[in-house]
């Protein structure tokens, strides 16, 4: 989706599930209707690659614990 045709609000719905998407969560139908949408809109590719990258970062981070202390 380019140019002035572009609708914003298609965007914002597909947003609200690309991490469901991802995870494997959604219907055959919803599924699939993200897929056509990211097939012809770059800006929502480029927030799908990065909710993917940022998991992938998540992912490799460590852990670390939180030192316990005393509160006065």
């Amino acid at each position: 989706m380019t140019g002035n045709n572009h609708n914003h609000k298609n965007c914002l719905q597909i947003f609200k599930k690309l991490s469901e998407y991802l995870d494997g969560e959604l219907d055959a139908q919803t599924c699939e209707k993200i897929s056509r949408h990211l097939g012809k809109c770059v800006r929502c590719q480029v927030c799908l690659e990065m909710l993917r990258r940022t998991i992938e970062l998540l992912r490799k981070a460590q852990t670390k614990n939180i030192p316990e202390r005393e509160f006065y």
